[in-house]
């Protein structure tokens, strides 16, 4: 198996901000490359323990083969001080409580694709190079890119390149995938991107920073994986496994994922929700977490120079109170 080519995105911010200490339980939601989890590891020995998880068997797989050449991860791996989960990060309270693990000290999770997903050509994540239109991140998942290009109505279709993508042409794009499919169902990438860009006129394409299909492929990514609705469910379950003053640092890669986390934090931070003119509390709710910078963090020039797929990302962080 090759060597990840994942280069981990805002790392030493993403780890100064959730303020490791040795010995303490922390979860790399989104193993990946293994850039995050390796640097968290360093950080909580001796006497620390992490858990890795990552519903990609490949990436996995890889993480675990990288680990034999490693004297000191392979005996933490043993001794099971290091931890690989195959596992959606949604599932990760009853992942932790079947490991024997009650509450944790601190949470990372980087919501990017990996560059070993994106570049391998038979994922069918790419545009750039010719693959089956695929795009699930967990084999174990039944839908697939090609039988949602293939088998939703445009208004479903327009829908998600508008919500997951902020498409604007997503109407134009949406017809554009329905008229060609009646004559030829799409089944590879190349095919789904030629119509894609067909959509854009040759000024627009000039002008465009991004290859044309860049929105449409990430919205149909977010689709396949139920991407939006399993961060919701980590972000609510991951908090609830903090212990009080543990942290979570959270990376997005687009507006609809950091407006999420936004939102979600800030219903976590809030008090009291009880109608102004209430005399007094009757609601009982208090806050689950304090935000711990009033606004995200991106990348430095010099982190997008040296990998420019680190340009749209946003890390926010929060403490359990």
């Amino acid at each position: 198996m090759e060597e990840t080519r994942h280069i981990p995105v805002l790392l030493d911010e993403a780890i100064a901000a959730l303020d490791l200490q040795k010995g303490d339980t922390a979860v790399d939601a989104t193993l990946g490359g293994g850039g995050h989890t390796r640097a968290i590891f360093s950080r909580v020995q001796t006497g620390g323990r992490v858990v890795a998880f990552d519903a990609d068997e490949r990436a996995i797989g890889r993480f675990r083969e990288s680990v034999e050449a490693d004297a000191g991860l392979r005996e933490a791996m043993e001794k099971g001080s290091l931890t690989a989960v195959r596992e959606n990060f949604s599932r990760i309270a009853e992942t932790l409580r079947s490991l024997g693990i009650g509450e944790v000290d601190a949470i990372v999770a980087d919501f990017g694709f990996s560059s070993d997903q994106l570049d391998d050509a038979e994922r069918g994540f790419s545009f750039r190079s010719d693959g089956p239109l695929d795009m699930r991140l967990d084999g174990r998942t039944e839908t697939t890119a090609a039988e949602i290009v293939n088998g939703w109505d445009v208004e479903e279709l327009a829908k998600i390149f508008r919500e997951y993508g902020d498409e604007s042409k997503a109407w134009k794009i949406a017809n554009a995938i329905v008229t060609r499919r009646a004559s030829k169902p799409f089944s590879r990438t190349v095919e789904l991107a030629e119509t894609v860009s067909g959509c854009f006129s040759e000024f627009e394409r000039r002008k465009m920073a991004i290859h044309p299909a860049t929105k449409v492929f990430q919205a149909i990514r977010i689709a396949v994986n139920g991407e939006m609705s399993a961060i919701e469910t980590f972000l609510w379950e991951g908090v609830r496994m903090l212990r009080r003053g543990g942290r979570i640092a959270v990376i997005t890669f687009h507006s609809g994922e950091d407006a999420l986390v936004k939102r979600l934090f800030a219903e976590m931070e809030r008090g009291c929700v009880c109608p102004a003119d209430f005399p007094k509390c009757v609601c009982g709710h208090v806050p689950l977490i304090r935000t711990l910078s009033p606004k995200f963090v991106v990348p430095s020039r010099d982190e997008i120079a040296a990998n420019p797929r680190a340009r749209s990302a946003k890390l926010r962080t929060a403490e359990k109170v």
